[in-house]
């Protein structure tokens, strides 16, 4: 089981940036694809970003496609979520994932198996 860290969340106004990180640790990282989730108030949480275990393929929902970048340091075992232009709509708690298999690149949050405590990003109007 991998452990994973999150931090980075804050309030930022509408148009702002923030960067989330996650830090992992327990097993190779670099054989896993990574994911974000996100959980806004009152909803499921979905599908935000997903990177292979290389770095070399990305997916996005499409709501945020053009305006988040998920990227991976395997030195540092750490995934990263740019967040530009961000809207109100964004607010949400955000989760780092693993998924159970390595090498396999999914966006099913069933398939996630390890999970960070989350972190909150909250955008104002």
């Amino acid at each position: 089981q991998v452990q994973l860290v999150e931090s980075g969340g804050g309030l930022v106004q509408a148009g702002g940036s923030l960067r989330l990180s996650c830090a992992a640790s327990g097993r190779t990282f670099s054989s896993y694809a990574m994911g974000w989730f996100r959980q806004a108030p009152g909803k499921e949480r979905e599908f935000v970003a997903v990177i292979s275990w290389s770095g070399g393929r990305t997916s996005y929902t499409d709501s945020v496609n053009g305006r988040f970048t998920i990227s991976r340091d395997n030195a540092k075992n750490t995934v990263y979520l740019k967040m530009n232009s961000l809207k109100p709509e964004d607010t949400a708690v955000y989760y780092c994932a693993a998924p159970r298999t390595m090498f396999v690149l999914t966006t099913a949050e069933p398939t996630f198996g390890s999970w960070g405590q989350g972190t909150q990003v909250t955008v104002s109007s």
